[in-house]
């Protein structure tokens, strides 16, 4: 009585003083929004793994203690298919001088700049592989051939084994100072390319590399901004003028998403979230629940006003009957989007906190802003109610005659495609973030192909004590274990400072490949290094490969493409042979694949707790809200279901769970929740109010609620599979999944939960 009492005062207050609601809601969006100018966009990918994340400990370790890996890598390809032509290595050497222009570069590395080394008796001499382009014999070329090819360094790395394809690798650094900087880089790599290709004709130009996967994080983001919200809210504005029949409805609606995203991002300004590519789309996410809560007051108070009630009194029915559904669908939504910070990853707690901040403030705008607003605007009713009520009598009729039958087929429907839950498996390959269509995909597909790939495994190794990587036994270790990875199937290139050991042991012998071999000295190892260092040249030094108190190595193993399942058992066979083999070296190992494959396994565990408290919150709620442990535990099935029968039917026709899909259960449980409270909440009313028996309570509950459930679910589902087509493909399997789930949430709220309340409901 206390509850409908508050409802009957708050719908009063709102419809007789609609200025003074308008003037309150005004003031607290106007502070709310105000926190915009705070808000900060990052598009690093390292941002997706908290400061505490131990893979990522171990790759600020390792990037600490030797140059960073961060790079921009140029993808040459001749259309003759030969690298050895002098017009192509005139390109490859100008590529890689211009190359150094690009900003915040530290590091230059090609097949022309290559450090190689030769020997006069006692003389160490060290030049680049091809010094002169413009001036080579085809005798050089193909001295330079066989070098290139031959070499360890160089072969799958710089060059590909049949000397097809060439790569120049550009070592960046950004400061991290301005979202700028990282842009700055990738159009100056970009200028470079075109004008390689414009003056060196018959080559293609592919650009990778890890600074381009950050770019493309902001691209798919902008585009996303750009072209996905356009197309949603054309088709919210259509949806909603087709089944409101009301501009003035559909404009009062179009005003509230607008302050409730903006709040929401003023909100997320305010405590200090930030906006990545993944927490962008909040913004899209809250104008669906936005249209979700409108949709129930409005078409209510429409049918009211048709059944003759005034403007003002068929607003106070419409929030008597829909005050507490809106208010327990945008608790649970809320929830369910805070399960989020049982995730792993930062940019999906930033995600789930901005929408479920934008879900609380839809819903007080809903309640108040709009009725308020609805009050004092001119509005024409022409919806077609009684037509309604004939589809949704009809579709009532047939679930309640056939209900048993309906049970057992959608019962054995949910047995079915949960039981294809195992089909499911962990591959997060974060170079499909991102679709066919954009550049990084094409040009990273390419470099897997063709050349080595991106994904890498580094492996910081320490010997001791300063300068003792000379030591002739640890040098051996060394050795042994990049020999053994460079036979795995799995590998395609090993990035050692052995084989530079090796190398210069053969020239310092005059070349003989017999002594193709460590040194057997410590002094002597020390020796061949130190005059190597000497004559190196600037910006191609062995920072990259030995720390500066030369006590550890650091040992690069690049991998053929493959899921993060794949990864992390290459991860625990490298390490378990390391660790059996020579057990007194102490390492760390780590990259970018290695902590996205880490990630992805630790935030599916990590959310199915999440998910599992959701579930016993939301459950709390709604025996308290229905006053009834039995209409809890019903209301449960239905909202479980889906998930199991949406991750089935993706098991069946995909099998992939990666990072995005990992949080899909606890967002769709907030999401679909909703219907089944709005219809449970109409057919405890019909029982309790109207004193009506189960069977007549379930066409009650058909008839006032059902089109307002097509309504919503049918703006969210566009919603999210407009969300679909992003090319971020994080958040587009995002969008389909979601997509999926609340579509079948509908048939089960409409097929399985009605034969539900009939046979365990009876009193």
């Amino acid at each position: 009585m206390q509850d409908n009492l508050f409802i009957s005062k708050s719908a009063k207050f709102v419809t007789f003083h609609p200025w003074r609601v308008l003037l309150i809601t005004a003031l607290l969006v106007s502070g709310m929004t105000v926190g915009i100018v705070d808000i900060t966009f990052k598009s690093d990918y390292l941002q997706y793994f908290s400061k505490d994340n131990p893979q990522l400990l171990d790759f600020n370790a390792i990037q600490d203690e030797y140059n960073k890996s961060d790079n921009i890598v140029f993808i040459i390809e001749p259309l003759s298919k030969n690298i050895f032509e002098p017009t192509i290595l005139q390109a490859i050497e100008s590529l890689t001088e211009k190359s150094w222009q690009i900003p915040y570069s530290s590091r230059v590395d090609s097949i022309t700049n290559f450090q190689h080394t030769t020997s006069t008796d006692d003389d160490l001499f060290v030049s680049s592989l091809v010094p002169d382009a413009t001036q080579l014999t085809q005798a050089e070329i193909s001295s330079i051939k066989k070098v290139a090819l031959n070499e360890p360094l160089l072969a799958n790395r710089l060059i590909s084994k049949t000397g097809h394809v060439s790569s120049i690798n550009v070592t960046v650094q950004l400061p991290g100072k301005s979202t700028s900087e990282n842009i700055e880089a990738v159009t100056k790599a970009r200028i470079l390319a075109k004008e390689i290709e414009q003056n060196f004709s018959g080559i293609k130009i592919y650009i990778s590399g890890m600074v381009m996967m950050e770019n493309a994080f902001t691209e798919a983001t902008i585009n996303d901004a750009t072209h996905l919200m356009p197309i949603m809210y054309g088709i919210v504005i259509l949806m909603l003028v087709i089944f409101l029949r009301s501009i003035t409805a559909t404009i009062s609606i179009i005003l509230l998403i607008i302050i409730s995203s903006a709040s929401a991002l003023g909100v997320a300004g305010w405590v200090g979230w930030s906006l990545n590519p993944t927490s962008a789309i909040a913004p899209m996410i809250i104008l669906t629940l936005v249209i979700a809560d409108c949709i129930h007051i409005l078409i209510t108070m429409l049918h009211n006003m048709q059944d003759g009630l005034s403007k003002k009194s068929a607003i106070q029915e419409s929030l008597r009957v829909n005050f507490q559904p809106i208010v327990l669908t945008s608790l649970t939504t809320a929830i369910g989007f805070l399960t989020m910070n049982f995730s792993d990853s930062p940019p999906f707690r930033e995600l789930g906190n901005i929408v479920a901040s934008g879900a609380v403030i839809a819903m007080i705008l809903s309640l108040f802003f709009l009725p308020a607003l609805i009050s004092l605007l001119p509005i024409k009713v022409k919806i077609k109610k009684k037509h309604s009520n004939q589809i949704m009598g009809v579709f009532a009729s047939f679930v309640i005659k056939y209900h048993k039958q309906l049970f057992i087929f959608n019962t054995l429907l949910a047995i079915v495609f949960i039981s294809c839950l195992p089909l499911n498996q962990l591959n997060d390959e974060f170079v499909k973030y991102f679709d066919e269509t954009m550049e990084f995909r094409q040009s990273t597909d390419f470099l897997n192909e063709n050349l080595g790939g991106l994904y890498t495994i580094e492996y910081s190794i320490h010997a001791g004590e300063e300068g003792s990587i000379n030591d002739p036994i640890f040098l051996t270790q060394i050795d042994a274990f990049t020999f053994w990875l460079k036979n795995q199937p799995e590998v395609t290139h090993v990035n050692s400072i052995t084989d530079t050991y090796k190398r210069l042991n053969k020239n310092m012998h005059g070349d003989d490949n017999a002594w193709y071999k460590l040194p057997e000295r410590r002094d002597i190892a020390a020796q061949y290094l130190l005059m190597y260092e000497m004559s190196l040249p600037y910006g191609l030094d062995l920072n990259g490969q030995i720390n500066m108190a030369k006590s550890g190595v650091r040992i690069t193993v690049t991998l053929q493409n493959m899921s993060s399942n794949q990864v992390l058992s290459l991860e625990e066979k490298f390490n378990t042979w390391l660790e059996n083999t020579y057990p007194n070296l102490h390492f760390e190992n780590s990259s970018t694949v290695l902590m996205f494959a880490h990630i992805g396994k630790r935030n599916i565990i990590q959310m199915i707790t999440g998910t599992l408290t959701a579930l016993l919150l939301i459950s709390f709620i709604l025996i308290f809200a229905f006053k009834s442990l039995k209409l809890g535990f019903i209301s449960l099935i239905p909202n479980l279901v889906p998930a199991g029968i949406a991750f089935g039917f993706w098991g069946v026709f995909n099998g992939n769970i990666d990072l995005a899909l990992s949080v899909i259960m606890g967002i769709t449980l907030g999401i679909v929740v909703d219907d089944t409270i709005h219809f449970i909440s109409k057919y405890r009313r019909a029982k309790v109010e109207m004193g009506l028996d189960e069977t007549q309570a379930v066409q009650y509950a058909f008839s006032t609620v059902g089109m307002a459930l097509c309504t919503t679910s049918a703006v969210l589902i566009s919603g999210f599979i407009v969300l679909s087509f992003s090319h971020f493909k994080m958040n587009a399997e995002m969008g389909l999944m979601t997509a999926i789930t609340i579509f079948i949430a509908l048939i089960m709220d409409f097929l399985l939960l009605p034969p539900l309340l009939m046979k365990l409901d009876k009193k």
